[in-house]
């Protein structure tokens, strides 16, 4: 089941400062824009206040600063950098520091693919920075149409002053996650289309559409989808909003197209978010087919062989579909969960959906060999799960017996979901009796991210007192990081 959750544009960085203080904790987020100047990078980071060490300054003020170096690399060579010290809000105390400090830059990079490489360091100790690095892609061609990053937006009002925050006459302050907990309401975004009247004649207009779709299967959602006609400009600036309140939990993707008169796309782009919202009103008429006549599900008339079939989808089910499961499995009839399943396989082949539920039910069959228990089958396991969804993985660890572990795996795929590149899945059996291996930590867009996976692998025999420690002494037979580097085995 998954836990924490930080997603894809996300960074988390958990920075060690050793066994006497505490770890440095940041999240940023980026966005990529097109500007007279030439492409930048436009970056959103967050600060935990208790993270930070807070000192005395010379106003008689507590404050913190965080040494900030982001470098853009290709081939080992720098092509762009900012180093920079990011102050704290001043305190009168810090017998409580419940406070992120927030900070924007923006950074002018020519296009091009580049490793992204951030080192924040707290002043006040003397630990060496950890660097982070993903790889980043600015592609703004002169004479075709593009679209910038989206940015997504606390709130917005109109300004006539020009500062970091603002952009086409409204300051824009910046959402640096992307997820979305229950008790925010709207999705708030920006973004900037170039050149559209490079491909448009004047006289025309083109199709502008924002929407959300799963990101599971790119399900487009009707009731968070808008459109509307443009007329084509050197700049179009897009500032718009959803509402939420009744959006499902799950994973989407925010997606902006630009299309012309016949519908040809001109460009696109998607942001990755995530949200969580039990208590949405929800609909599904979108999941239903409206005839099953002479399908492969009309043949399938055992009410509970079907609640089955559709359970073992649950995996691999968008979040509007793990809602229906969820809540309306158990007591729907018998035509309403044919129509689901069908619906379901067509919109996932729409040329063959009995052949892709076979296809699928095949690997569903592989997952309760592998990793069914007494307690759960196994598409309920985390290790089916993560099979079910992503495949068998490149390489794989097994490491049940070394003393001072709980018995534990790592999965490596080489390619994620074809944008993903070099990720790793941490399972671990805490009873050490069923088999049934829980998922600690993976560094893939959207999964359980646990910076202390390393420390409650050894829970078993170690304790530490620093709930933010993330670092341990290696024991006699410890080999998780030389696993985590380099899985040795294939499923």
């Amino acid at each position: 089941m998954k836990r924490n959750i930080f997603l894809i544009s996300i960074f988390l960085f958990c920075l060690s400062q050793g066994l006497e203080a505490k770890n440095l904790w940041a999240f940023l987020t980026y966005s990529t824009f097109n500007s007279p100047e030439g492409p930048y990078v436009e970056t959103y980071l967050s600060i935990a206040g208790n993270s930070v060490q807070f000192v005395k300054n010379e106003n008689g003020k507590f404050q913190a600063t965080v040494n900030i170096l982001m470098t853009f690399k290709q081939d080992n060579a720098i092509k762009a950098f900012k180093k920079y010290e990011l102050n704290s809000p001043e305190l009168s105390d810090t017998n409580s520091i419940n406070i992120y400090f927030i900070d924007q830059q923006r950074i002018l990079v020519p296009n091009g693919t580049y490793d992204f490489e951030i080192q924040l360091t707290d002043k006040h100790k003397t630990i060496q920075p950890t660097p982070y690095v993903q790889s980043l892609t600015l592609d703004f061609p002169p004479e075709k149409p593009s679209i910038s990053g989206i940015q997504l937006i606390k709130s917005y009002s109109k300004s006539d002053s020009s500062t970091v925050l603002t952009k086409s006459g409204y300051e824009l302050v910046p959402m640096v996650y992307t997820f979305f907990p229950e008790n925010e309401a709207k999705l708030i975004f920006y973004c900037e289309l170039y050149n559209l009247d490079k491909a448009i004649p004047k006289d025309q207009k083109y199709l502008l559409s924002y929407f959300l779709e799963t990101f599971e299967n790119n399900m487009k959602l009707n009731d968070f989808a808008k459109v509307k006609k443009e007329s084509p400009k050197g700049v179009f600036v897009l500032l718009s909003e959803f509402n939420i309140e009744n959006l499902a939990s799950g994973n989407y993707n925010l997606v902006v197209e630009a299309r012309n008169q016949q519908n040809e796309l001109l460009s696109s782009k998607k942001l990755f978010i995530q949200r969580i919202n039990p208590n949405a009103k929800l609909t599904f008429t979108d999941l239903l087919a409206a005839n099953i006549q002479n399908t492969f599900v009309e043949k399938i008339t055992n009410i509970d062989t079907l609640k089955e079939y559709i359970n073992s989808t649950y995996p691999v089910s968008s979040g509007i579909e793990k809602a229906f499961i969820r809540g309306s499995l158990k007591t729907a009839d018998l035509k309403t969960l044919q129509e689901y399943f069908y619906n379901y396989w067509q919109r996932r082949d729409q040329g063959n959906p009995s052949a892709a539920w076979l296809r699928y039910k095949l690997e569903v069959d592989k997952a309760q060999a592998n990793f069914g228990n007494n307690i759960k089958k196994g598409f309920q396991t985390d290790r089916g799960r993560v099979y079910l969804e992503y495949g068998p993985p490149n390489a794989r660890s097994t490491n049940y017996n070394e003393p001072s572990s709980y018995p534990y795996e790592i999965w490596q795929y080489y390619t994620l979901n074809n944008n993903q590149r070099n990720k790793k899945f941490v399972f671990y059996s805490e009873d050490m009796v069923t088999s049934d291996f829980t998922l600690l930590h993976s560094d893939a867009i959207g999964e359980v991210m646990e910076p202390r996976w390393r420390i409650v692998l050894r829970n078993r025999s170690y304790a530490p007192l620093d709930l933010q420690e993330t670092q341990i002494i290696n024991a006699w037979g410890e080999n998780a990081d030389d696993e985590w580097d380099l899985p040795t085995t294939n499923l």
